[in-house]
């Protein structure tokens, strides 16, 4: 199935394209690489091995954390198999003359699987105290901009990876018991 990009999202991606440079492309390139399944899934598996042993909870969470990302790899993949959309990066001449480079397939720019795995992160924050998860949650919206900045993705490809990975986390608390107290929920009670 063929989607087509938004007037929005041409619009964002050739302002983008027009007002960009080398340096702030080679800036958002490298930051992106902090939303990358590869970087994700090796931290994860590391949380895994560390939280065993420290307690039902510490376990809990690094069970869940493993399995979120492992789902959140998967998903955007599956999707990109239904699902063909040519990237932002492959329509411009502007961008390219102004530092954008090429970035993964062409026809996979929907959903982000970058951002998939930040609303999965965001969400899963939600649990934390509140300074920690302004930070995590802003970290996570910050670095799902950076497909965006680096034309990997139009707009709208970002907005539904981000919702898809919220949602995704949110389903699979239903299986890992994870959290076993929101306290967001708590506060509210």
């Amino acid at each position: 199935m063929t989607i087509r990009p938004t007037d929005a999202d041409v619009m964002i991606a050739r302002a983008i394209a027009r007002n960009t440079a080398p340096a702030p492309e080679a800036i958002a390139r490298g930051l992106t690489w902090g939303a990358d399944e590869k970087v994700l899934l090796v931290l994860a598996t590391a949380g895994w091995l560390a939280s065993r042993g420290r307690g039902v909870a510490l376990e809990r969470a690094g069970n869940h954390a493993l399995l979120v990302t492992v789902a959140a790899s998967l998903l955007p993949h599956g999707l990109k198999l239904l699902f063909n959309q040519t990237r932002p990066d492959r329509l411009t001449v502007v961008g390219h003359l102004n530092g954008v480079s090429i970035s993964g397939k062409r026809e996979d720019a929907f959903p982000s699987g970058h951002a998939l795995h930040m609303g999965a992160l965001a969400s899963a924050a939600a649990t934390l105290p509140a300074s920690a998860r302004h930070i995590v949650q802003g970290l996570a919206v910050g670095l799902s901009l950076t497909r965006i900045l680096v034309l990997a993705h139009w707009t709208s490809d970002v907005i539904a990876g981000f919702a898809l990975g919220a949602g995704l986390e949110r389903l699979l608390r239903l299986w890992t018991g994870y959290p076993v107290d929101d306290p967001q929920r708590s506060k509210a009670r």
